[in-house]
């Protein structure tokens, strides 16, 4: 298992790079606008790129988590909802930008939804994140 002998962040940024090149894989009309969670005081600021991390990081958290579901994933994705001078609790991410994603992932055939269980990495989508691995740790 290569992929978890890389590092995420290494790991996540050349699968962004790489997502680029499918179709598939776009960020939606609008979503510029929208925040990652309710909690958050403005959407990301480096949007062109963030759709792609955002869809690489989604697809190595369903390879080492899944099946998985959005639900599950909102969690992963959340943070602290911090409301004045009380203290910070739990909260989760935005479900819409997951959903997307894994749909495009889907669609892109990276993905498979198994039914009643969640989401799956395809075999498709395995030796996509292993290639990408491997190239990784040969340079």
């Amino acid at each position: 298992m290569s992929i978890f002998v890389v590092q995420p962040e290494k790991l996540i940024g050349a699968i962004a790079d790489k997502l680029k090149e499918y179709p598939e894989i776009s960020p939606p009309e609008g979503s510029e606008f929208w925040k990652t969670a309710f909690f958050k005081e403005l959407a990301p600021q480096d949007f062109e790129n963030f759709w792609y991390i955002r869809c690489a990081s989604l697809l190595r958290k369903v390879k080492k988590f899944g099946p998985i579901g959005v639900n599950k994933l909102r969690k992963y994705y959340g943070g602290k909802n911090r409301k004045g001078s009380g203290l910070p609790h739990s909260a989760k991410g935005s479900g819409k930008i997951i959903r997307v994603a894994l749909q495009q992932l889907e669609n892109a055939k990276l993905i498979d939804n198994v039914e009643k269980e969640g989401r799956v990495v395809s075999s498709e989508g395995t030796s996509f994140l292993e290639r990408t691995a491997h190239d990784i740790l040969r340079h």
